[in-house]
């Protein structure tokens, strides 16, 4: 059964449901680029873990929503080729019509199928894995299993970063990280929930990534110059968490 699509606007931002109060995306009108959510701007920290400036030159988004991440990239990376799988496609025709997906197949490429069976079936290898798909229960189903995360492993290259939105709200995201943690043979981390209630779990593969959190702001003040995009306020959470021993970062 399709998917009951509900586009509504206040305050200057324009947010996308799926027959329910819960957001599956959101673009403020006068800045269509931007990251709105928090959680989307949380999951772009996967940028500053590679200091590698050919980074990411190749992009699977699992889930488009409202096409946040996907326009923040195509904009901001313009030598990334980017591949997005939406199991929907009222929702690809949403995000065309009214939170300006662009039309470049070039660089932009629309799967319409479903996410785990497209890694699953893949022999091409990724820079960067973004996974945010849900349904209209804000559940992720076989997003959130351990075949599909060894997959999702398997598909990443030497330098490969996978980055996460899991779900605290549903007091499951602890399982998910465990899950993940497991399939990446330890090398994950979630940072701390935001006020939404999301967590975004982020893992690597192959070469490790070991960065002090003090060049991680380095980085991000960089970024933020760049793209506008402020992760200053996410690394400050993280380290008052005290999520990373002796202030590094290691995945």
């Amino acid at each position: 059964m399709a998917i009951s699509i509900d586009i509504r606007e206040e305050a200057g931002v324009r947010s996308l449901h799926f027959g329910s109060d819960w957001v599956q995306g959101a673009m403020r009108i006068a800045r269509p680029w931007n990251l709105e959510l928090e959680y989307t701007r949380e999951m772009m920290a996967s940028l500053l873990l590679r200091d590698d400036t050919r980074f990411p030159r190749k992009v699977l988004l699992i889930g488009l929503g409202a096409a946040s991440l996907a326009k923040f990239l195509y904009r901001n990376y313009p030598l990334a080729n980017l591949t997005v799988v939406e199991i929907e496609p009222a929702v690809v025709a949403a995000a065309r019509q009214f939170f300006k997906l662009p039309e470049d197949p070039k660089r932009l490429k629309i799967v319409i199928g479903d996410g785990a069976e497209f890694v699953a079936d893949s022999n091409k290898k990724w820079d960067l894995i973004l996974v945010d798909g849900f349904d209209e229960n804000a559940r992720s189903g076989a997003l959130d299993t351990p075949a599909f995360y060894l997959a999702t492993k398997s598909r990443l290259n030497n330098c490969g970063i996978m980055a996460a939105n899991l779900l605290s709200r549903r007091r499951s995201f602890k399982d998910s990280l465990e899950r993940i943690r497991s399939a990446f043979d330890g090398r994950a981390l979630a940072f701390p929930s935001c006020d939404s209630g999301n967590a975004t779990a982020f893992a690597a593969a192959g070469e490790p990534v070991r960065i002090a959190l003090g060049d991680l702001k380095e980085q991000a003040t960089a970024l933020k110059q760049a793209t506008g995009l402020n992760l200053l306020p996410t690394l400050a959470r993280l380290e008052q968490a005290q999520t990373c021993a002796g202030s590094v970062l290691e995945l």
